[in-house]
């Protein structure tokens, strides 16, 4: 006989964790999608709390105190997998495990990505952490990413035992999560209170209108960038003009003071072309260059680029020619830095708008037709 077991709450917000949680996962490796992807984590990250409070304020079956965690019940669950045809009324063994590892995953990766895009974006409410301290916090972009992965395999073993127990032992686990109804061997119905009900209602809509808020609403103390443009003109009459008379003004933090250094004196030789300057001038760019160098800055790709020259045996004076520009740019097609739209590798502000204002922002890239290979 059939049997209603799972309210609203819990196959919405099921199906809602999917579709959340797999755009966020498939955004995460898309430098230009980053705020889409924090955007699709935090609207997860929304249901996987209320999914923890259901687990206290739920009906029978959806509580974690109905969840089996008996370790004996466990290990005969697994020993027979294939072969057991027990039926279970709520979570069996195996997915009542499953469910609470995914919700402790969940809740660090969403709490070690908030962290991250705060420390080394500079953006949402963790940015006020943002600052030289970054170089010792990396760890938190490398946690979200563990957090994730780890989240994810639970997923699959949780897929896999749901398609055991659909096509190998017959039961209905996974049609219960769309119509809310299993088959028991005696006739059970959960009740839910009309705290419950309001409960679940607005567990589904604040959810949806997260995700609307978040998509909609730029400046939200959620994503918001506080990385602000600066006018280098203002800042330094000189490197604005001798510098950006040939190109863009590179922001100088995309270069240690050992390479700016290297750069401004071998002027008479800058890339093939003559540059060379009045001392009085040079002096001055370079001063200016020096205070502002990847040393002395916060950003993230000041301290990638630093990093990544650490080991190298030469001083390096173009931000193409460093290992971590190499690393990021290493799927894109040679032949696109030959094209009219880019012309050079040089040529950072055909995709990375607003650059020479000081921005290097992931929002900020604009892709080329047939930019990737």
């Amino acid at each position: 006989m059939k049997s209603y077991i799972w309210p609203l709450g819990n196959r919405v917000s099921h199906i809602l964790m999917i579709l959340f949680f797999g755009t966020a996962y498939i955004l995460g490796d898309m430098d230009h999608q980053l705020k889409n992807h924090v955007i699709f984590g935090l609207s997860f990250g929304v249901l996987v709390l209320f999914r923890i409070a259901w687990g206290f304020l739920g009906p029978h079956y959806s509580r974690f105190s109905d969840f089996n965690f008996k370790l004996k019940d466990l290990a005969r669950y697994l020993l027979n997998i294939f072969s057991s045809k027990e039926k279970y009324e709520g979570h069996n063994p195996a997915s009542s495990y499953a469910i609470i590892a995914m919700l402790i995953l969940a809740t660090l990766a969403i709490l070690s990505g908030m962290l991250a895009y705060g420390i080394e974006e500079n953006h949402g409410i963790f940015a006020f952490l943002h600052s030289a301290r970054f170089k010792e916090m990396e760890f938190f972009e490398e946690a979200h990413e563990l957090f994730a992965n780890l989240f994810l395999m639970v997923v699959i073993a949780h897929v896999a035992g749901s398609l055991i127990d659909k096509f190998i032992k017959k039961n209905d686990a996974i049609d219960s999560m769309i119509s809310g109804y299993k088959h028991t061997l005696n006739p059970i119905k959960i009740e839910t209170t009309l705290a419950q009900k309001i409960f679940q209602v607005l567990w589904v809509i604040l959810s949806l209108y997260g995700l609307y808020f978040l998509l909609t609403t730029k400046d939200n103390l959620f994503i918001a960038s506080y990385n602000q443009p600066v006018s280098y003109a203002s800042l330094n009459a000189d490197f604005d003009n001798e510098c950006g008379s040939c190109h863009i003004t590179y922001p100088p933090y995309l270069l240690p003071k050992e390479s700016w250094v290297k750069m401004m004196n071998e002027l008479d030789d800058h890339f093939g072309d003559d540059a060379s300057l009045d001392e009085q001038t040079r002096v001055a760019i370079l001063d200016f260059l020096e205070k502002n160098s990847a040393e002395t800055s916060t950003h993230k790709a000041a301290f990638k680029i630093t990093k990544s020259l650490k080991d190298s045996d030469e001083t390096i004076i173009a931000v193409s020619s460093t290992p971590y520009w190499k690393a990021k740019h290493k799927d894109i097609d040679s032949k696109v830095f030959d094209t009219q739209a880019v012309k050079s590798k040089a040529n950072c502000i055909a995709c990375h708008k607003e650059i020479d204002t000081g921005l290097l922002e992931k929002d900020l890239i604009a892709l080329l037709k047939g930019l990737h290979a």
